[in-house]
């Protein structure tokens, strides 16, 4: 019987994209921005993303710090836990996980919770999606 690539285990695969010096310099880059060990988000990355969308990472995540750096009237909270950057430029989290912890560290903020505070919240939101 023919056995078809896209039934095989790609993770061997997908792991030795994220090796790669510069993938491996923006997962690193995105593991101490989100507070989690390397290795448990490249696991993540792995479950999550397609090979094309590993191999375009970096260059996804250096534009949108470019774009970030531009400034512009952005919700300071949202750029701090990378709302746009998570969701839309690398899936990291599919909408309604960033929505929750946005959510949660919006209203912290709005009750009069330092920034950092509210931001760091949010983050540990997340870190719950990525370590359960």
């Amino acid at each position: 019987m023919t056995e078809y690539l896209y039934e095989k285990d790609l993770r061997p695969l997908k792991y030795n994209v994220l090796a790669a010096p510069r993938q491996d310099r923006t997962v690193r880059a995105m593991a101490a921005v989100l507070g989690v060990r390397v290795q448990v988000l490249r696991r993540h990355l792995i479950e999550r993303l397609d090979m094309s969308d590993m191999e375009n990472m970096p260059a996804r995540w250096e534009a949108a710090h470019a774009v970030q750096a531009g400034g512009g009237g952005h919700d300071a909270l949202a750029d701090a836990l990378g709302r746009d950057l998570f969701v839309r430029k690398i899936a990291v989290f599919t909408p309604a996980e960033m929505e929750t912890a946005y959510g949660k560290a919006r209203a912290l903020a709005d009750g009069g919770t330092p920034l950092a505070d509210a931001v760091e919240e949010g983050k540990k939101t997340l870190r719950e999606v990525i370590t359960p």
